[in-house]
């Protein structure tokens, strides 16, 4: 398989801080991956190296079947990119700034660019440095959907904006960008829930897991085990299960590996005086929480 973004042991260091460690990532063609992790894990980093705004230190990445360091005009007309501190032409309009960027993509299709200012109630005559920031983020999507992109990059593009702004934003991306691959990093999780199909987890500059979003919730549940006596932690414990708590005649704990059959029955060897076991599905927001705090807990020991 042919991946629209690709890469190999790539690493990026500032000096003493490495920021992207080992990189090894594969965006599926026609997915809507979301990248996500906490702050300075390495995301926006990663991008702006696929990007070709920053080079690699090492390793390799691969956008459209391209070096990301020799990205040139032929590819940047077949990529979309909007990032949350994206510059723009202060002074033109917003009418003025589609036309002065027609010229440069030879797809650039006029009765797209004017239907997604109608449908983002986008201000013709303003200039840009007049519009609030949910405008600004507008014009920018539809200046980047309007060449009918191969690829679309989003850097938080949620970033301080209102729900009903993000919906907006979500709406059309989605309705414009249907046989489009998206890489989007964002903290807005319960966004990227509603319509992502992969999620990638980085941390600490690496990329701990990747996988579909579905696959994703499957395999997290929140458990509570209950006892008729206050229970102690015991010394056998599974390795995927993590953040354990307790309280009087309560275990609780995330199992990152759950299965119908398996962990019901990991669960009776473990804790043989158990009186219930409740499985909970998790929402992306909670995972991320849970897999946030066990990174940094583990950092801590």
């Amino acid at each position: 398989m042919s991946f629209p973004i690709a890469t190999r042991n790539l690493s990026k260091k500032f000096r003493l801080n490495e920021a992207v460690v080992s990189l090894d990532l594969e965006v599926p063609p026609g997915s809507i991956f979301g990248l996500i992790g906490p702050n300075g894990a390495g995301k926006t980093t990663t991008i702006k190296v696929l990007m070709n705004i920053l080079r690699p230190s090492s390793g390799s990445a691969e956008v459209l079947g391209v070096d990301s360091r020799r990205l040139a005009p032929a590819q940047f007309r077949r990529i979309g990119y909007v990032s949350e501190n994206q510059e723009m032409p202060d002074e033109m309009t917003v009418d003025y700034f589609l036309r002065y960027l027609k010229p440069f993509y030879p797809n650039w299709d006029d009765a797209l660019a004017n239907e997604m200012v109608r449908q983002f109630d986008l201000p013709r005559d303003r200039r840009l440095r007049h519009l609030s920031r949910g405008m600004r983020m507008k014009a920018s999507l539809a200046s980047s959907l309007a060449y009918r992109p191969e690829l679309i990059v989003l850097d938080e593009p949620f970033s301080g904006l209102d729900a009903l702004v993000r919906q907006e934003l979500v709406q059309g991306l989605l309705e414009r960008a249907e046989n489009t691959t998206i890489l989007i990093s964002s903290h807005d999780l319960a966004e990227i829930e509603s319509f992502a199909s992969h999620i990638g987890y980085i941390e600490e500059g690496r990329l701990r897991f990747t996988e579909e979003i579905t696959v994703l919730a499957d395999r997290f549940r929140q458990v509570e085990v209950t006892f008729d006596a206050a229970p102690a932690l015991p010394s056998n414990w599974p390795q995927d299960w993590i953040q354990p708590q307790t309280a009087p005649a309560v275990i609780r704990f995330v199992e990152t590996q759950f299965d119908r059959e398996r962990t019901p029955a990991e669960i009776d060897r473990v804790f043989p005086a158990a009186r219930n076991v409740a499985f909970t599905p998790m929402a992306l927001k909670e995972i991320f929480v849970t897999l946030a705090m066990n990174g940094r807990r583990a950092a801590a020991a």
